[in-house]
């Protein structure tokens, strides 16, 4: 395996404990930029770009050991020995794979609307929605979406995804790496073995929508194995997007966590 260096932003003094914000698939660290400016207030906030994502490094490994090097490589490079972890969805499982093969990088951690499990969610009509996207001829985001829209009638999670186009002087391209998300699907779906993992002894909050089918009675067994220090918290009006659906809520719930002791 082979790290990647991560594309981030700082965010708050360098004097304040160290939280790295992690997002989820097709997302990227700006998408947190407006809730790291409240986390700023006590913490020193990195929100990094995963591999494939964002302004981070295309490569042809997709899968959570792999994700989990890289932030563990940004941490040396940066001087950070341990750090709390907030991360969303596949940032989340990273964050988790992190937590369980290098404990001791990891001070504590909130996984958001994800659980340590094998999905069966579907994330090919958003793929493909955005291969049928002719980059070549489109001119501006408003005439991907014309494309999208086709495929995707939900707006709010269009306008999500064509964050990801990237239009500047005349050239258009995906921030994401979608050959290589095609092809690593089932490993970003799926859990890595956890028969070699230790437990994760330290605190870890996973916080869920109530709307979301992301985090259910039937995960909490695996989720109490892997971590028996785990709470989980759900915000009931919010789905798997829940700290965008209920930022202020979200913010209150993490930071009640973050400042136990």
């Amino acid at each position: 395996m082979t790290s990647v260096e991560l594309s981030f932003q700082k965010t708050g003094d360098d004097s304040s404990p160290p939280l790295l914000i992690m997002h989820g698939l097709f997302g990227s660290g700006r998408n947190w930029n407006g809730l790291a400016r409240k986390f700023a207030e006590q913490f020193c906030v990195y929100t990094l770009d995963l591999r494939n994502h964002g302004g981070s490094p295309h490569s042809s490994e997709m899968d959570y050991p792999n994700m989990a090097l890289d932030v563990a490589a940004f941490m040396d490079k940066m001087g950070l020995d341990r750090a709390t972890i907030l991360a969303h969805s596949m940032g989340g499982k990273a964050a988790m794979w992190l937590a369980l093969t290098q404990p001791e990088k990891v001070e504590r951690l909130v996984a958001v609307d994800i659980a340590p499990v094998h999905y069966d969610h579907s994330f090919s009509g958003i793929i493909q929605g955005l291969k049928s996207i002719p980059l070549e001829s489109v001119g501006s985001r408003k005439e991907a979406d014309n494309y999208l829209s086709k495929v995707l009638t939900e707006v709010g999670l269009r306008q999500f995804l064509l964050q990801n186009l990237n239009i500047q002087n005349g050239q258009r391209s995906w921030r994401v790496n979608l050959e290589v998300i095609e092809q690593s699907i089932d490993k970003i779906l799926a859990f890595p073995d956890t028969d070699e993992a230790r437990a994760y002894l330290k605190p870890v909050l996973f916080v869920g929508g109530g709307q979301s089918d992301y985090i259910l009675p039937e995960h909490l067994p695996v989720i109490e194995a892997l971590f028996p220090q785990a709470k989980i918290e759900t915000i009931f009006n919010a789905g798997h997007w829940l700290h965008a659906e209920q930022p202020v809520k979200f913010v209150e719930i993490v930071m009640r966590f973050l400042s136990e002791k």
